[in-house]
């Protein structure tokens, strides 16, 4: 039985790091990679590592998504800024 919920925590891992690395959007990339992050808690709470699976919860799942939401929400926010900006020269 925990083999095979091993090989599904596996299979679900590699759909999910595949579509991550797909993923051009860097908004749906962020939502993916949360995606990614809780299979891997997933994959390591069967593999019986309940500490890494909450770093891994909380990291890869919650602060890595939302830090590239915000810098992706910045950059977009600057790009904006540039352009309405008269003086600067490209």
């Amino acid at each position: 039985m925990t083999d095979a919920l091993i090989v599904i925590a596996l299979l679900l891992t590699a759909v999910t790091a595949t579509a991550a690395a797909l993923t051009r959007d860097p908004v749906r990339q962020a939502a993916v990679l949360a995606l990614l992050g809780l299979s891997l808690a997933l994959l390591f709470t069967v593999l019986q590592a309940p500490d890494v699976a909450l770093s891994q919860l909380g990291v890869g799942s919650a602060i890595t998504p939302l830090l590239i939401l915000l810098t992706v929400r910045r950059v977009h926010r600057e790009e904006h800024t540039d352009e309405r900006r008269p003086d600067r020269a490209e």
